[in-house]
């Protein structure tokens, strides 16, 4: 009997040990998603833009740091000037992001223009519900996740970067459209809540949304009354991969 009893002590000891470990792996996994509230681009340069300044040409870097790798950023020169589109109404336009298929969508009323892939949200979300375009940078610094987890960002030089918000979401967040040089492996989620794009696809939606670029020469565009953000809707359910 006391033999008994000792072996089901083990065995208790040995499924509370099983339970601590199954638990911390599934804290784990779910920190990063659950604890991302920092900025997701370079916080000083969001300060500027939320504050209604132009944010300078950034100074060319040579090296980045996507999840413990290093990546060779875009040359500063090699980015195209936006397209200045004076007169052209954006009360029409919308974008859509589907997260399930990993497809961004761009209309006209009700005629579809453009439809890219994607990778959106995998260590942290991309949120969901309706935004509006608030500011666009030809290319800015972005920086976050964690080291700990392995999951740290140095990206300079981001190209064709376009933010979005809404009263729950707010501009200091740095959720956006922009493109994409650390990876490739479009319509599979890959960010920390951004929606990735390729890079010329980056370029065409930026050219074409709102606010209007009215000056090709500066380096970001924020939207105000009367040159105001194109909406976005975003839904659908990530891919769990």
């Amino acid at each position: 009997m006391k033999h008994l009893e000792h072996k089901q002590s083990w065995l208790r000891v040995i499924g509370v040990i099983s339970f601590l470990i199954a638990g911390f792996y599934i804290f784990r996994q779910i920190l990063p998603m659950s604890s991302h509230s920092e900025p997701l681009a370079d916080g000083a340069s969001l300060n500027l833009l939320v504050s209604g300044f132009l944010l300078p040409k950034p100074i060319q870097e040579s090296t980045g740091i996507f999840h413990r790798q290093e990546v060779l950023p875009i040359p500063l020169a090699s980015l195209v000037k936006p397209t200045s589109v004076l007169g052209t109404s954006s009360g029409n336009k919308r974008i859509e992001v589907d997260l399930t298929n990993q497809k961004v969508y761009a209309y006209e009323g009700d005629s579809k223009v453009y439809e890219f892939i994607v990778s959106t949200g995998k260590w942290a979300p991309t949120p969901t519900g309706e935004f509006t375009i608030w500011a666009k940078v030809r290319s800015q610094k972005m920086e976050g996740g964690n080291k700990a987890w392995g999951t740290y960002y140095y990206l300079p030089n981001v190209p064709y970067v376009m933010f979005f918000y809404n009263s729950d979401i707010a501009k200091m967040r740095g959720f956006s459209f922009h493109g994409t040089y650390w990876h490739n492996n479009f319509g599979h989620p890959m960010s920390h809540g951004c929606v990735n794009m390729k890079i010329a696809d980056a370029q065409i939606l930026y050219d074409w949304a709102s606010p209007v670029v009215t000056n090709p020469k500066a380096w970001s565009t924020n939207a105000d009354s009367t040159n105001t953000g194109t909406r976005v809707i975003i839904y659908g359910t990530t891919p769990k991969e």
